[in-house]
């Protein structure tokens, strides 16, 4: 228990302020990063390090551990856009930035055929990510001491973060799932996403074009993003190619569900923007109600579509994620 306790109210005065009033003076110069690679057999797997270290400088041996939290990406994007995305005049968009900012050690990754990671011919479906979480905790572990976790996943990284946590429950501390699908009941995107099953069979990989990009913030509810911010993003993914891998969406639109509530021990906060046409309040609410924890929760946000991180209203994320990790130890 004194374990648990540390890992939460560590850095206090920080992790009670409000996330929104960090965003707005985040100094970047305090804010220390550093790459690292993980190992899955011969695949590489990218990794990235954010955490607030005034002055700027590396972890020393014997500081106060900070609690670890790990993003994970979703199916169009790699980690850095998707969670360390710098956009000039638009505001702070950066998840790393502000959660590095409240006292915490922020990691992301690049999941196999993303991002930096290693290209192979597998198509990097759900199964393949869990790998991928499982390589990286090691490099977590060794580099913070700590093996256990807070782990967020948005979209299809919901999905992964989910099955990872199914299949290592003891290395996940506080899990948040946002834009999460569980069966897919009446879900709109996935629904016409479907049309192309037969496609997804036989390819490993799909065009993920400039209009690609921009059609995840506005095909929902436009308006609910700035559509600059697609573009910053589409520059930075598009360094990478535009191709990426098909699997996530093979397993949502022919194997769900990949995540069963019941085998899901961790605290959870279901995050759900207004206007997401892929995780339906129908689909949440079935899955919230078999979790086995007492110790959950199901946030709707208003204004908000399917990407709660690149949204006009991200600040209420930050809010809700932060109130859920932070919540005090009571037993």
């Amino acid at each position: 228990m004194k374990d648990a306790v540390s890992r939460r109210t560590v850095m206090a005065g920080a992790l009670l302020a409000p996330a929104a009033t960090f965003a707005q003076s985040i100094n970047s110069k305090k804010i220390w990063s550093n790459d690292y690679w993980a190992q899955k057999g011969s695949v590489k797997l990218y990794m990235f390090r954010k955490r607030a270290s005034p002055p700027s400088r590396p972890p020393k041996a014997g500081e106060k551990l900070r609690p670890v939290l790990l993003l994970i990406h979703g199916s169009s994007n790699s980690s850095r856009s998707s969670f360390d995305l710098a956009t000039p005049g638009k505001g702070e968009y950066s998840v790393m930035n502000v959660f590095a900012e409240l006292g915490y050690d922020v990691w992301t990754m690049d999941h196999e055929n993303y991002g930096r990671s290693s290209q192979t011919q597998s198509n990097s479906d759900i199964a393949s990510g869990v790998k991928d979480i499982q390589a990286g905790m090691e490099v977590i572990a060794r580099e913070t001491g700590q093996r256990k976790v807070h782990l967020f996943g948005e979209s299809s990284g919901g999905l992964r973060a989910g099955a990872y946590a199914m299949a290592e429950p003891s290395r996940v501390d506080r899990l948040i799932l946002g834009a999460f699908t569980y069966k897919g009941d009446n879900s709109p995107t996935l629904t016409e996403r479907a049309k192309n099953l037969d496609y997804y069979r036989t390819h490993n990989r799909r065009l993920r074009d400039r209009d690609m990009i921009r059609s995840i913030f506005t095909r929902d509810k436009p308006g609910t993003t700035d559509p600059a911010i697609a573009e910053f993003l589409a520059d930075e993914e598009l360094k990478f190619g535009d191709q990426v891998p098909t699997g996530t969406y093979l397993d949502m639109t022919a194997n769900l569900p990949v995540v069963d509530p019941k085998r899901v021990t961790a605290p959870v906060l279901l995050v759900r923007g207004e206007f997401d046409g892929i995780a339906t309040m129908s689909d949440l609410t079935d899955f919230f109600s078999q979790l086995p924890s007492g110790d959950r929760q199901l946030v709707v946000l208003p204004g908000l579509a399917h990407s709660v991180v690149m949204g006009l209203h991200r600040q209420m994320f930050w809010h809700a994620m932060h109130a859920f990790l932070s919540m005090p130890v009571t037993s």
